[in-house]
C-alpha cells in the first residue's frame, strides 16, 4: 500500500491481513536487511513497516510442545525485531518513518488456557513497541501497536474453530485503523490501538 504517496513494507503478507507479497523470512536477519534493500530499489524509499508476520500453534503449558513455542517466538518476536531493525536504521537516517507492529488482542490478556504462550509473544511485541518508541519517536519515528481481535483470515479460523459464531473484523477494518495512524499530523502521536469485533465479548 502507498498511503498518501508513502512506501509500506508488509511483512506476513502472503496470508492474513498483509498485502503484496515478496518471500521474505523474517527470522533471518539478512532476508530483512533484503527485503527493506528492495522496497528503496524499487520506491526509493520505505516510510512505513507494517510487521504483520505471525503464528499461533496452541497447547498447554504443562504437556505443550517446546518446538512449537520455539518457533512462535522467532516469527512472532525475533522476526519482528529483524524487520524492525532494518526498517528503523533506513527511517533513523532519512528522520522520519512509522513502525507499526500488528499485535493482537492477546498482548492484553491470555484468551483461553492453551493460548498461553502465543500471548506471551504478543505481550512481549506490547514491551518492544513502547520501549522502541522511546528510542525513536523523538527522532522522527513514529510507533504504533494495532492489537485487532478476531479478523476474517485463515489464521483465526484455523486456531478458533467457533470464531464465526460472531461476525469477526475484516482485513480491511485493521488497514484503515493502520492508516489512521499514520496519517496523523507531525504533532500527533498516535501509540496504540485496539479494535475487535462489535460482537466479540472480550
Amino acid at each position: 500500500m502507498r498511503p498518501s504517496g508513502k512506501t509500506a513494507v508488509v511483512t506476513g503478507a502472503s496470508s492474513g491481513s498483509g498485502a503484496l507479497a515478496v518471500p521474505t523470512d523474517v527470522t533471518d536477519p539478512d532476508a530483512c536487511e533484503e527485503l527493506i534493500s528492495r522496497a528503496l530499489e524499487t520506491f526509493g524509499s520505505a516510510d512505513i513497516l507494517v510487521a504483520n508476520a505471525r503464528l499461533g500453534l496452541y497447547g498447554p503449558i504443562a504437556e505443550g510442545n517446546p518446538e512449537d513455542w520455539r518457533v512462535m517466538f522467532e516469527v512472532n518476536v525475533l522476526g519482528v525485531l529483524n524487520a524492525t531493525r532494518s526498517a528503523a536504521r533506513h527511517m533513523l537516517d532519512r528522520g522520519s518513518g512509522d513502525v507499526v507492529f500488528v499485535s493482537s488482542l492477546a498482548g492484553r490478556r491470555v484468551p483461553r488456557a492453551d493460548g498461553a504462550i502465543y500471548a506471551a509473544t504478543k505481550h512481549a511485541l506490547t514491551a518492544i513497541s513502547e520501549g522502541l518508541r522511546v528510542e525513536v519517536q523523538a527522532r522522527g519515528i513514529g510507533v504504533i501497536s494495532v492489537e485487532p481481535g478476531l479478523v476474517r483470515t485463515e489464521f483465526p479460523n484455523s486456531s478458533f474453530p467457533s470464531a464465526e459464531e460472531y461476525s469477526p473484523l475484516e482485513a480491511e477494518d485493521v488497514a484503515r485503523a493502520i492508516l489512521y495512524a499514520v496519517e496523523q499530523p507531525p504533532r500527533v502521536s498516535v501509540n496504540e490501538i485496539l479494535i475487535r469485533p462489535t460482537e466479540q465479548p472480550k
